[in-house]
């Protein structure tokens, strides 16, 4: 699933801002905030956006990647314990040295009714 993009309402809000700024006198806003600092921060954050986004498309390949090594992983796994079982048997101590479950290791299942015979009928 791909991550959402990052879109800073802040952002628009002040690239419409920085445009209407640049029609009136903005000397009279006081020695702080200028025209040249508000448009600094703008281009900052601009970037900063852009970073982000690039390394969230980054992010999505990289997972794609992974998962799909993932799933090949998975398979070689289960065709490496299929061969070995193929070849030496599901009751070897190949089998087991692999991470498979000898035939003669697995765990009977009990009767349902207790093991006592009898049946309801």
């Amino acid at each position: 699933m791909a991550r959402r993009k990052r879109l800073s309402e802040a952002l628009i809000t002040g690239r419409a801002r920085l445009a209407g700024l640049k029609k009136i006198d903005s000397s009279k806003l006081g020695p702080n905030t200028t025209l040249d600092a508000f448009e600094a921060v703008i281009n900052d954050t601009a970037a900063i956006e852009t970073s982000h986004n690039e390394l969230a498309v980054q992010m999505d390949d990289s997972s794609n990647r992974y998962d799909a090594q993932e799933a090949l992983m998975a398979d070689w796994n289960r065709r490496i314990l299929a061969a070995v079982e193929a070849q030496f048997g599901p009751d070897s101590s190949e089998y087991e040295l692999v991470g498979g479950t000898r035939t003669s290791d697995r765990k009977r299942r009990g009767k349902k009714n207790g093991g006592t015979g009898s049946e309801n009928k």
